[in-house]
């Protein structure tokens, strides 16, 4: 997207502009999105995959892959294991993990940016204690 694009893989899978795919979607290699998927994308083999979502490209769901160009929607967590392009019109409403960020003017994100190197694991939610579980000062215990 911005000049990267000699060193991603080839495109091997494509979701056409009028396309709907319905359920959790695995690949390897390269991916495109035109269209939308209703669900989970992930790639099969950790790193070296890419995933590009167009300005008309949707996901519902969360994504998991290498290398991400997005200049579409991803209305769920997004984790770049290695780049995340942000595009002028990409929008990601739910938070982000990456590696390395490369971001445009315009792109939105409604959500964390969680900085992680490539080879951590994302961060898990914290379970939030339970309203008699929290305790704050000398004393606080007596209810």
């Amino acid at each position: 997207m911005f000049g990267s694009k000699k060193n991603n893989p080839p495109i091997q899978t494509l979701v056409g502009a009028d396309t709907v795919v319905r359920g959790d979607v695995a690949f390897k290699g390269g991916f495109h999105i035109d269209g939308k998927v209703e669900g989970d994308v992930s790639c099969e083999d950790g790193k070296g995959s890419f995933l590009s979502i167009s300005q008309t490209g949707c996901v519902e769901g969360s994504v998991e892959v290498g290398l991400v160009a997005l200049n579409g929607t991803v209305k769920g967590d997004l984790i770049s294991r290695e780049k995340l392009e942000l595009g002028p019109s990409a929008k990601v409403v739910g938070d982000v993990h990456y590696n390395l960020l490369e971001m445009a003017m315009g792109a939105e994100i409604n959500g964390k940016l969680v900085h992680k190197s490539a080879n951590a694991e994302p961060a898990k939610p914290a379970k939030a204690k339970a309203a008699g579980e929290i305790k704050e000062g000398p004393g606080a215990d007596a209810t």
